[in-house]
């Protein structure tokens, strides 16, 4: 892999776009973004994640006059600041400091009363995985990032009002088949009700290419080891690169109005299976991939990969894990879409009539659930079913722990 170029590899096998999606609605709303951001106070929470960090590259182009960037990473702390600071097209603020620290815990909140007022507050914490729910503990722990650590942020918010409020969604919330998707359409439902509050936007949008703990990123780390690769061949996703992720949040956070939800213009067709990427990715660095009848035999032609010439083993599966969507949808049919007002992306004009006080009964009931001594997994799918009424939730007995 001595002369591979993920972005290029990126830009010609998986987004197949030379240049951002999004470079026409930048150019066109230049202006507006550098009045919102512009020598303003921002705080990036989850900020040292793919879209997270992709996100403050963009804003700092507009030079806001102070960033706080909290993560409970700390290496990845480490290297954003040590990313940001080699760029010789980015400039940092003066008033630039890194927390690692979880944004549920009282230091957090006494660090954001301390050091704000905030104009810019950006949420990119979450469990975005469907690999994190196997059991009732994973999925417990879930819902505390995605929902009460997010309620908790909201209320703190209502006290200390900024200008501009973003927390991220994912195209699983449109009709979700998973507790993860359930989860932050609970938290659109949530944060709607707080939208009549001070101006809240989302983004649902397609997976990033190459995102930190991706599958396409472990093709990496297996090449590197010289383990065999495993995708599933059924499984059909949209994809954005790093940078048009943190582009999509930029535009939907500073230009969103309050309750709107955005999310990529991208057509059925563009959609791959990890697959079809896992085929292309082994022939840029020069192998021809093997297709395995099963795991085992993957991982022993992996240990004969000298004696194999430029064979490479792989393994590609039908999907039969819990909560696996076949294809991705950015909205349903009940959702009032607005397609005019940029060029690739679409707003969703749906701000809930859900009130504070509804969705808080909603939470205490989940919260008094999770809460007792013995509850099962399918106890808390059910509490969603019950809130939710497009959750289709399909139990297999199968996790994705249980795959290459």
């Amino acid at each position: 892999m001595k002369n591979f170029k993920l972005s290029e590899f990126i830009d010609q096998n998986v987004t197949f776009r030379s240049e951002s999606m999004f470079k026409e609605d930048l150019h066109n709303n230049n202006s507006q973004l550098n009045d919102q951001i512009n020598n303003q106070s921002v705080l990036v929470i989850g900020g040292a994640g793919t879209i997270g960090s992709s996100f403050i590259k963009e804003l700092i182009k507009y030079e806001p006059r102070k960033l706080i960037v909290v993560d409970t990473n700390e290496n990845s702390l480490t290297e954003l600041t040590r990313d940001l600071r080699s760029s010789h097209s980015l400039k940092v603020p003066n008033e630039y400091k890194t927390y690692p620290m979880d944004f549920g815990d009282a230091v957090f909140h006494r660090m954001f009363k301390e050091t704000g007022p905030f104009d810019i507050v950006a949420n990119f914490a979450a469990h975005k995985h469907v690999r994190s729910e196997k059991d009732q503990y994973s999925v417990i722990s879930l819902i505390q990032n995605n929902l009460f650590k997010a309620d908790k942020l909201l209320s703190l918010l209502d006290e200390f009002k900024p200008k501009h409020f973003f927390c991220v969604s994912t195209d699983k919330a449109a009709n979700p088949v998973n507790v993860m998707g359930a989860s932050k359409k609970m938290m659109e439902e949530m944060i709607m009700a707080y939208s009549k509050k001070f101006k809240i936007s989302t983004a649902r949008f397609a997976n990033v290419a190459f995102s930190n703990g991706s599958l396409l990123d472990g093709f990496i780390n297996r090449i590197s080891k010289s383990q065999p690769l495993s995708a599933p061949k059924d499984v059909k996703r949209y994809f954005v690169s790093p940078e048009e992720s943190g582009q999509i949040c930029l535009i939907a956070c500073i230009l969103g109005s309050t309750g709107d939800v955005f999310y990529p213009k991208l057509r059925p067709s563009q959609m791959l299976t990890f697959s079809q990427i896992a085929d292309r990715f082994l022939k840029s660095i020069g192998y021809k991939p093997f297709l395995c009848m099963n795991e085992e035999e993957a991982k022993i032609r992996a240990t004969e990969l000298g004696e194999n010439g430029l064979d490479y083993p792989v393994y590609y599966f039908q999907s039969d894990t819990t909560g696996e969507k076949g294809f991705e949808e950015f909205y349903t049919g009940s959702e009032k879409l607005d397609l005019k007002s940029f060029s690739k992306l679409g707003v969703i004009k749906n701000a809930s009539t859900k009130l504070v006080i509804e969705v808080q009964n909603a939470l205490n009931g989940l919260d008094e659930l999770i809460s007792r001594n013995e509850v099962s997994k399918s106890e808390i799918v059910s509490y969603f079913n019950s809130y939710l009424s497009d959750f289709d939730h399909n139990e297999t007995g199968k996790n994705l722990d249980q795959r290459m």
